[in-house]
């Protein structure tokens, strides 16, 4: 399963859907950068959508977060004991990453993608919108027991750059837009109908009928055809596009002070 999409929203600034952070995501997130940045883009602005993404592996969100920050503390781990306590830092970065972020959260944003989110946000590297997180702070681990059973037990918190602690607080957007309703003429679906569905996971079996109807591999005007519509659906997104205006806005302002 792919964990990482990403679009063009309008020329210079991309979209990237993270769904959640699996063994090879940052590599996903690399190749898809590298697809963004090119000079056919020459990107402008980035918007990261970590809404209703559960977490996975912390290694894949260090790695993540360190793509768009060249140093300080990324995320660091206290607990009670000493030998809990674990501090990840950023690393300079081959290549340079200046323009805008920002990045969309929901109550759907859990552990893992509360880590990236709170770290961009603490070094001021990205602007957060959305809905406050699910505040997933707590680190566990499993302590193995007879015949096969184990225990596992809470030994420990995250906490962001500065500090703060996500447990049951979860991370607050600079900028609160409350829902992501998809705004069309012939009707309005929530944030679930953009989730993948097994019809979209890579060789999934297809329906007998459309197996039954199917001749050949879809042709390259029909997978353009789809990437247009689930673009121009992104665009209609409530929160995408008030995070497009607000990147857009950044340009102007910035041209208009000579930087």
């Amino acid at each position: 399963m792919t964990s990482v999409r990403s679009a063009i929203l309008k020329p210079g600034y991309g979209y990237v859907r993270v769904t959640n952070f699996r063994m090879n995501t940052h590599e996903e997130m690399q190749e898809h950068l590298e697809k963004l940045e090119t000079d056919q883009h020459n990107l402008k602005g980035l918007v990261i959508d970590l809404r209703d993404n559960p977490g996975g592996l912390l290694d894949q969100a260090i790695k993540m977060s360190d793509f768009f920050l060249d140093q300080g503390i990324i995320v660091s781990i206290k607990g009670r004991q000493e030998e809990t306590a674990k501090a990840y830092k950023a690393h300079p970065g081959i290549e340079e990453r200046t323009y805008p972020i920002v990045v969309l959260i929901n109550g759907g944003s859990a552990s893992a993608s509360e880590i990236v989110a709170g770290a961009l946000q603490d070094h001021s590297r990205a602007l957060i919108l959305g809905t406050a997180s699910f505040g997933k702070g707590s680190v566990q681990t499993v302590r193995p027991l007879k015949d096969g059973y184990g225990l596992k037990y809470t030994i420990a918190r995250y906490y962001t750059p500065s500090g703060r602690s996500i447990q049951a607080k979860g991370i607050q957007p600079d900028i609160e837009v409350a829902h992501a309703m998809l705004e069309t003429s012939s009707k309005k679906s929530s944030a679930f109908d953009r989730m993948l569905k097994e019809k979209d996971l890579q060789n999934s079996l297809e329906s007998e009928e459309t197996d039954e109807l199917r001749t050949g591999e879809p042709s390259k005007t029909s997978r353009q055809k789809q990437q247009q519509q689930e673009t121009e659906q992104l665009r209609q997104d409530a929160q995408v596009r008030r995070a497009l205006d607000i990147l857009v806005s950044y340009g102007v302002f910035n041209k208009v002070n000579g930087n």
